[in-house]
């Protein structure tokens, strides 16, 4: 590498400089909406979610078996106990259950009164309306608490908590028939390029479909976006400047593809400069080093490059982390990474930060090993499709040899 070249990559942001920009600039959307329960699947919630009842209400059973008081048990030896009736989650035994009594019992049902142990019914002998349990069973008392999950006036979900399925299945817990969420963050975005056709336009000499906006909708739809998607935007500056007004108006963020390069008909950089207010502009990463951060009014900016894979690149690595705040969510921890034993050798330029499209298997042995998809050109979207991870090699390193150990960023949790 040339002096120039080193002196141009000390120049540029490091990931993780540029991600901790980005998120200090991202505010949370103020809008607050109640919807009902199942329509809150994906969404933030937006203020503490005090629970309104013990979870579980009763103390109950954990197992199928007797219930009894567990200070009556042999510590010794065998004894047997009087079967006075049954529990059953909807229909509770109230009656009292004296020392040398029990009550048979099923998972969930309420525990009897003076009872406080279950004993499993595959550790019992039972003949004729009565049960042998041995001095072994004091071991466990196999009871949930009342309030064991949530306690009645605890914080069952904090404001800033993404609703998953378990969240879901919480909040129903508590008899909660809506939700009180942040409103959904309004995204815009289009690509720039003039050789860039949609879908049913002819192709002549030179253009290409526009396959970037696709995969935006597809990112953007995971992370439950509102989206406007604005089409292809023409490589000249008023065209671009009127997409940048309408986009900003609309919206709280605004994505672009393309056109934040050094080349004549980049208009990207110069009208957000112009109408707006230029954050950053180069990243010391590759795939995605033409990368653009600023403002545009109120709407926060992000000027991805044009090439494919550098559009998902970039997108995982600032853009979703930054969405993510503007729903609601407190900002997030940097990328979990883990170590695989490389199987291919992988170069790269001491200085910035590489991510390589890469395959994570387990070997015989079962340790995970981790090998590259193949030429790593930025333009080769099919190799996203290949690749299970990204293999990350951190700016301070000059590559890696089959053998070594890398880190690698599984796209389970990331995608």
């Amino acid at each position: 590498m040339s002096d120039a070249r080193g002196h141009s990559e000390r120049q540029r942001l490091s990931v993780e400089e540029a991600r901790a920009r980005i998120l200090a600039q991202v505010a949370p959307v103020r809008g607050v909406e109640r919807v009902a329960l199942r329509s809150a699947l994906g969404r933030v919630v937006a203020h503490d979610i005090v629970s309104p009842i013990d979870v579980p209400a009763h103390t109950n059973a954990a197992v199928d078996g007797y219930a009894l008081a567990a200070a009556t048990l042999p510590e010794e030896g065998v004894k047997e106990f009087e079967v006075i009736g049954t529990a059953l989650a909807g229909r509770p035994f109230t009656g009292p259950v004296g020392p040398d009594q029990c009550v048979h019992i099923m998972t969930g049902a309420p525990m009897p009164p003076g009872t406080d142990a279950v004993v499993f019914q595959e550790q019992t002998q039972v003949r004729q309306g009565r049960v042998a349990i041995a001095a072994d069973s004091r071991r466990e008392r196999n009871v949930r608490q009342a309030g064991e999950d949530l306690a009645r006036g605890s914080v069952a979900l904090p404001a800033g908590k993404r609703i998953g399925p378990a969240e879901l299945g919480l909040l129903a817990s508590l008899g909660a028939p809506e939700v009180a969420v942040y409103r959904r963050a309004r995204v815009a975005f289009f690509s720039t390029g003039d050789e860039l056709r949609s879908l049913g336009e002819p192709l002549g000499p030179g253009l290409i479909y526009d396959s970037n906006r696709y995969t935006l909708y597809g990112m953007l739809s995971a992370l439950g976006v509102e989206m406007l998607d604005m089409g292809v935007v023409a490589d000249d500056a008023v065209s671009v400047q009127r997409a940048f007004a309408d986009a900003s108006s609309l919206a709280d963020a605004v994505i672009t593809t393309g056109g934040v390069s050094v080349g004549e008909a980049d208009y990207i950089k110069q009208t957000l400069a112009e109408l707006g207010e230029v954050g950053f502009w180069q990243v010391a990463m590759r795939p995605g080093r033409p990368f653009a951060f600023g403002r545009l009014g109120s709407a926060a900016f992000f000027g991805l490059p044009g090439n494919p894979v550098a559009v998902m690149v970039t997108f995982y690595q600032f853009v979703q982390p930054a969405l993510r705040r503007l729903m609601g969510e407190p900002p997030p921890l940097p990328p979990l990474t883990f170590r695989a034993r490389a199987l291919s050798r992988f170069a790269t330029r001491v200085g910035r930060t590489e991510l390589i499209r890469g395959i994570l298997e387990r070997d015989a042995q079962g340790a995970p090993v981790v090998r590259s998809t193949g030429s790593q050109g930025s333009g080769i979207l099919s190799s996203m499709s290949t690749a299970n991870c990204f293999i990350v090699l951190p700016p301070e390193s000059a590559g890696a040899d089959p053998g070594d150990e890398v880190d690698v960023l599984p796209f389970s949790g990331l995608l």
